[in-house]
């Protein structure tokens, strides 16, 4: 599975630089693992050159036998390809029933009326992914389909309403063919909690010159931190409930910028910067500012800029393995997701050197989270990125 966890983190840090060339002083907040797992659904109908720039995409093209699939006229699954097995076992591991933590996902397509699927691909879907296809009318009830698209995102991720509307008015199109919706919900505890009498109002640092005050939450407990040398930042990790699920944070030190940071970020610094070799637990004074960000993305421009552009195309597209229909192709890919950082917890809805380290450390570190910082929500035992995010302005 670590084949698998390498992918998410590659795909996550491609997402994200994307996004942050569109907004590059706006919050960016998504989940990597909501995403893969909602696209792999249409690479498992998806066959020649269109298989092939998704599997570069998602990096699961240096993952042997990853998709071989050719189950047109077979009952089983099991020939799928093993990228798609292992993703239902890595899902099952990080979404278990006892966990101290809500996460949900609500993944569904929405194909039309008037082309038919084949029942294999239907059958494998929902067996592998727990999601199916939906046949709708988005023709003549557009609207109506738009409607019951949200109700089935709002109910499936039923949480006080967190993630509803996720198609606006006039979002879908009467000419659309095949929809992919993608929202996720995450809700988890802090294993040590901030007391509320301890946060404040202070300055958060925007950009030169420029603050707006937050409410600060304030902590002192042991911590994994990392001190980084180049570039200058920390790197603190805070565990949730159980120890299954943190959330990393890298924060830039001294005269050194987020862009910096983000100019270095890459899968192999990523994980040099959060190794065991580099967190060292600790005594930290941590202050957090409280906050909350929803967005909503729509991804097919982003899709095709990293190079997933066919399946966007009706001449181009080739997704035979979901139906023998022509002129299938995918006319819209919508990902949503909710965090909420508070003092209980979050709830959302993602080889060193003495030069790279500092290994002489005060007493009692101070971690100040006043200005820009980028956080992922990671599952411990798989190194899954659930959430990626940049806080550019509480």
């Amino acid at each position: 599975m670590d084949s698998l966890s390498t992918a998410n983190i590659e795909f996550c840090l491609d997402v994200f630089k994307e996004l942050n060339n569109n907004h590059v002083e706006d919050n960016i907040f998504f989940s990597p693992l909501s995403l893969l797992y909602a696209l792999s659904m249409i690479l498992l109908g998806a066959r020649g050159n269109s298989a092939e720039q998704m599997e570069k995409v998602l990096h699961f093209n240096h993952i042997a036998e990853s998709l071989k699939p050719e189950f047109k006229d077979s009952a089983k699954c099991s020939q799928t390809g093993r990228i798609h097995s292992e993703f239902g076992a890595l899902f099952s591991q990080i979404n278990q029933p006892d966990s101290n933590y809500t996460l949900r996902i609500a993944n569904r397509l929405y194909g039309t009326q008037t082309m038919a699927f084949y029942q294999q691909y239907l059958s494998c879907s929902e067996k592998l992914y727990q999601a199916r296809l939906q046949a709708v009318d988005f023709q003549k009830s557009t609207e109506e389909t738009r409607k019951t698209i949200n109700a089935w995102v709002a109910s499936k991720t039923n949480v006080q309403g967190k993630i509803t509307n996720l198609f606006g008015k006039g979002t879908i199109d009467p000419s659309s063919v095949m929809v992919l919706v993608n929202a996720i919900y995450f809700k988890g505890q802090w294993q040590n909690k901030f007391q509320e009498r301890e946060t404040i109002k202070t300055p958060f640092q925007l950009s030169e010159g420029k603050s707006v005050i937050v409410e600060m939450m304030y902590q002192v407990g042991r911590f994994k931190l990392a001190v980084i040398k180049e570039p200058q930042m920390q790197v603190l990790e805070l565990p949730y409930v159980q120890d299954k699920l943190s959330m990393i944070i890298l924060l830039p030190m001294g005269t050194v910028t987020l862009e910096q940071i983000e100019k270095r970020l890459n899968a192999k610094m990523f994980h040099k910067w959060t190794s065991s070799s580099n967190m060292i637990e600790r005594n930290v004074e941590v202050h957090l500012p409280r906050f909350k960000l929803e967005i909503k993305y729509e991804l097919n421009s982003l899709l095709k800029s990293l190079g997933m552009t066919d399946i966007f195309h009706q001449s181009k597209a080739d997704l035979s393995g979901m139906s023998p229909a022509k002129g299938l192709y995918v006319s819209k890919v919508i990902h949503k997701s909710y965090v909420d950082v508070n003092e209980e917890g979050t709830e959302a809805a993602v080889a060193t050197g003495d030069n790279f380290v500092m290994k002489r450390l005060p007493i009692r570190a101070q971690f100040m989270a006043n200005h820009p910082f980028l956080f992922f929500i990671r599952h411990t035992g798989t190194n899954t990125i659930l959430f990626c995010g940049k806080l550019a302005s509480p």
